[in-house]
C-alpha cells in the first residue's frame, strides 16, 4: 500500500460533504469535505505502488477542464483505472455543488 499527499490551489468554494463509490466494490471511495482554505488537499492511499506520476497527472488534467474546489479530498483506491478514479472525483466535486 502505499500512501500519497497533494495539495493545489482551490479556485472555487463549495460547502457540504460527498461520497462516491464503495471500497468493498474492489475499485475506489472517494470522499470529499469542503472547506474555505483556498487549497485542495488530497490524500490517497492505493494498492498500487509508484503511482504518484499517475495521480498528479491525472489531477493536472482536472484542474485545466475545471476549477478544483477547495477542501480535503480522501481515496481509497484498490487498483481502479484512471478513467474510474476520475468519474468518482468528478462525481464528488459535482454533488458537493448541489449541495
Amino acid at each position: 500500500m502505499e500512501h500519497i499527499t497533494i495539495s493545489l490551489p482551490a479556485s472555487r468554494t463549495l460547502s457540504g460533504k460527498a461520497l462516491a463509490g464503495v471500497v468493498g466494490s474492489g475499485d475506489m471511495e472517494v470522499l470529499f469535505t469542503a472547506d474555505q482554505e483556498k487549497t485542495l488537499t488530497i490524500d490517497i492511499t492505493t494498492s498500487v505502488d509508484n503511482s504518484r506520476a499517475r495521480w498528479e497527472a491525472l489531477f493536472n488534467r482536472l484542474s485545466l477542464v475545471s476549477e478544483l474546489p477547495s477542501g480535503k479530498l480522501v481515496v481509497h483506491d484498490f487498483g481502479a483505472t484512471p478513467g474510474v478514479a476520475r468519474i468518482r472525483i468528478e462525481q464528488v466535486f459535482e454533488e458537493v455543488s448541489y449541495a
